[in-house]
């Protein structure tokens, strides 16, 4: 019986500063051509949100990004017909109906999807996504680890490198 082999593809940087991450996101939002998934992984605070300004901003998108926490979704057109979805389900306890819309967007080919607290979605997302996890060291740096989850991921995390 053959096996399965599974490559983990890992990218640790330590960021310093607003600007900065905003920086890192700028230059992975510029790799974005529509049908990445990233995960968000922090406490409140963490910088996901700014994480999630620098890359609509490396996408191109030119509105206000701000934080889906109270609207639980937002969408944002970039050039070309790309779009940046970013979701934040930190206030849900279950994902009802926004598991659907989910599940909809995660296929869209010309859609990037951000997701925040994704616990409550894990069963809709699939394993080829991109894992950001932050964890800040002090007031100004944080500690970025980037975990592909397949093909598709591993090859936007060696961009990065």
């Amino acid at each position: 019986m053959l096996g399965s082999w599974c490559i983990i593809v890992c990218m640790i940087i330590e960021v310093h500063g607003e600007a900065a991450m905003k920086a890192f996101g700028a230059k992975l939002g510029g790799f974005l051509k529509g049908g990445e998934i990233l995960e968000l992984v922090g406490d409140v605070g963490a910088g996901k949100t700014t994480l999630t300004k620098g890359i609509a901003a490396g996408m191109g998108v030119d509105e206000d990004v701000q934080s889906p926490t109270f609207t639980i979704s937002r969408v944002y057109d970039a050039p070309g017909g790309l779009r940046l979805a970013h979701y934040d389900f930190y206030r849900l306890h279950d994902a009802g109906i926004m598991a659907d819309e989910l599940h909809e967007t995660l296929h869209d080919p010309q859609t990037a999807t951000i997701i925040e607290w994704a616990e409550i979605v894990n069963g809709v997302l699939p394993a080829d996504r991109v894992t950001v996890r932050i964890v800040p060291v002090s007031e100004e740096t944080r500690t970025v680890t980037l975990t592909a989850g397949g093909d598709k991921s591993a090859a936007l995390v060696e961009k990065l490198a």
